[in-house]
């Protein structure tokens, strides 16, 4: 069977079915796209992952990145898809023409990314990180700065980085240590030594422009005093050509337990001759810039989970259609019957219909924060514009956080399909779980978007956004409510829906009392379980779609599908979603053990 990474015909129904993203793309912004023209780039894009890149991703992981004289090498298999990624512009679809992208929309670069992703995540990061980079610099950087650097790292012939982690200032930010001083040409000498930077060094681009946090001499203490600057790789000469090198460089490369193809380096500047940077934006604006890039980033790490999720539970279907192994169970001890595809026992369904749903799901919740973000971008409306700003701030630390752990939890299950031979490295099922993991850890831990959620996010504008965001479930329910075949499912999600916002108000009280500590203990809790909810209310939005295309007697090939929709959305709102509701209970009885055991109570000794 051909090898797959995302289900094609679940993409389009949330693309167009779902969302109905043929009007998003009557804007003016995206007058060069139609459906068809979207639809050939994703088939192009699923093409070209599977063809091109899957094919490296075992040689990735089996080489790693090499660490020579301070020059990091990446496996040999990676410099020819390299080239054809950035010769056909598939690092930059969603990025603005006037940035050198191609001015596509962001769902379809979402969707399309799913699959680069999918094929092998470390190559796909090498072509496209540059625009973390470019954006700020577009934002925030001069006429110069715009000049030299953005056209560059948009079309990969620069590659771009974030050096914000130290050894002692991982997410305590406020504690670096690296120093900023004022030259008389208006330059500044960076002195310090960054820790876990993502393509830090690589031989796959001629330079590297690095955006680096660091406190100029005499700023005030914590990330007040926290400036950015551009620190090039190569000095840019007038016009346009590289110059001598600058005073940063690579001091190793991290042994990860996945994406060993990704080089996550330590850095050192200054320490082996002057390092010098140019101040982006104003002084002490570096964490305001910081953020700025730090969306993006989590949004990408979320669709990290989704795409390496909808890649090994597309490699668990397609292996559970092809192994044989053991009789029906309507057999019972009659030897004489034939094995069957394990597809047909019943565990392996449920476990596959348990990932199915997941999938189903996040890919519709992260399709739902795109068309948040777009409408935020080019809404005429000022209202619905500011609306659909805040709630994809809202959402953000869920899309990061609930994604990333989701994702390895199907990578861990698509592993349990193929038995023992998921254990081996003999299939990528093992390759993806260990690859997922680092989701949940960078761009801000699990805990760290927990926190966010339940200090700033919740209390937006005295928790309006968090009652228009229950109110916009409530929408999709009632009009379930009206279908016979859903309504049941309606109803549960109904009552998930108003525990949510129980457990919301319990926690949202507490958090500003003397029991805030026990408040922030059970905050990874409630985001998980707000997660839990945006699964149900996704995929019975997808069931009462589903339901209305059946009514209309669609094409044999279509009825599966839709059928499969109704029956997903049964089987998460009747099985999983009831442990989430235990889950919003066990938030409101509040216990506070976590926060008042005694650090020696914790063992060890």
């Amino acid at each position: 069977m051909a090898q797959q990474l995302a289900d094609l015909r679940d993409i389009e129904f949330v693309l167009w079915e779902q969302f109905n993203n043929e009007k998003l793309l009557e804007n003016a912004e995206f007058e060069a796209y139609n459906k068809k023209t979207c639809e050939m780039i994703l088939k192009e894009a699923r093409k070209i992952a599977i063809n091109e890149m899957l094919p490296t991703m075992a040689d990735g992981d089996k080489e790693a990145v090499k660490f020579e004289d301070g020059v990091v090498k990446v496996p040999e298999s990676f410099h020819s898809v390299f080239e054809l990624l950035k010769e056909g512009d598939w690092g930059n679809l969603s990025l603005p023409e006037v940035m050198g992208g191609q001015g596509a929309p962001g769902f379809l670069g979402s969707a399309v990314n799913e699959y680069l992703m999918g094929g092998n995540w470390p190559l796909n990061a090498y072509v496209s990180m540059g625009n973390g980079t470019a954006a700020i610099i577009a934002i925030y950087g001069t006429d110069e700065q715009r000049e030299t650097y953005v056209k560059k790292c948009v079309s990969a012939d620069w590659g771009g980085t974030m050096l914000l982690t130290e050894s002692m200032a991982g997410s305590d930010v406020g504690a670096l240590e690296t120093t900023a001083k004022k030259n008389d040409d208006g330059t500044y000498s960076i002195t310090g030594n960054k820790i876990f930077i993502t393509n830090g060094e690589h031989d796959l681009c001629e330079n590297i422009i690095h955006p680096v946090l660091a406190r100029i001499e005499g700023a005030p203490a914590g990330t007040k005093g926290i400036s950015i600057f551009i620190v090039p790789k190569f000095f840019v000469n007038d016009d346009g050509s590289l110059g001598d090198r600058n005073g940063i460089w690579c001091s190793g490369v991290e042994h990860k337990h996945g994406i060993k193809a990704s080089a996550t380096c330590s850095m050192s500047m200054g320490a082996k001759g002057e390092c010098i940077g140019y101040l982006l934006g104003e002084e002490n604006e570096g964490m305001k810039i910081m953020f700025r890039m730090m969306n993006g980033a989590r949004m990408h790490t979320g669709l990290q989970g989704l795409a390496f999720a909808s890649a090994a539970y597309m490699m668990a279907v397609n292996y559970a259609r092809e192994r044989v192994q053991g009789r029906d169970l309507a057999a019972g001890k009659d030897a004489t019957q034939p094995p069957i595809a394990i597809i047909n026992h019943p565990d392996v369904r449920r476990n596959l219909l348990w990932m199915k749903s997941y999938v189903d799901g996040m890919r519709s919740f992260f399709q739902y924060m795109d068309l948040q973000e777009a409408l935020s971008q080019i809404s005429k409306d000022p209202e619905e514009k500011q609306l659909a700003h805040d709630m994809f701030e809202l959402l953000t630390p869920i899309i990061k956080s609930y994604l990333s752990n989701r994702g390895h939890d199907v990578c861990i299950q698509a592993m349990q399909v193929y038995g023992g031979a998921g254990y081996t490295q003999d299939y990528l099922v093992e390759q993806y779980a260990r690859d997922c993991k680092i989701a949940s850890i960078y761009e801000g831990t699990c805990g760290i978007q927990a926190m966010d959620l339940l200090g700033r996010k919740m209390g937006m504008q005295g928790g309006k956004v968090f009652m228009t965001f229950l109110g916009n479930i409530q929408k999709t329910i009632e009009e379930a409510k009206g279908i016979d075949s859903v309504k049941d499912l309606a109803v549960r999600v109904e009552k998930m829906t108003e525990k949510l916002g129980e457990a919301a108000a319990h926690l949202g009280k507490n958090a500003v009392t003397l029991n805030y500590k026990t408040a922030f203990a059970h905050s990874f809790p409630y985001l998980d379980v707000m997660g839990d909810t945006i699964m149900a209310w996704m995929l019975l939005w997808r069931a009462v779609i589903a339901v209305q295309k059946l009514e209309d007697k669609p094409k044999k090939k279509d009825v599966a599908f839709y059928e499969g929709q109704v029956k997903t959305a049964e089987f998460f709102i009747k099985t999983i979603a009831p442990t989430s509701m235990g889950k919003m209970s066990t938030i409101v009885d509040f216990s506070s053990a976590a926060i008042d055991i005694s650090n020696d109570g914790f063992g060890g000794l």
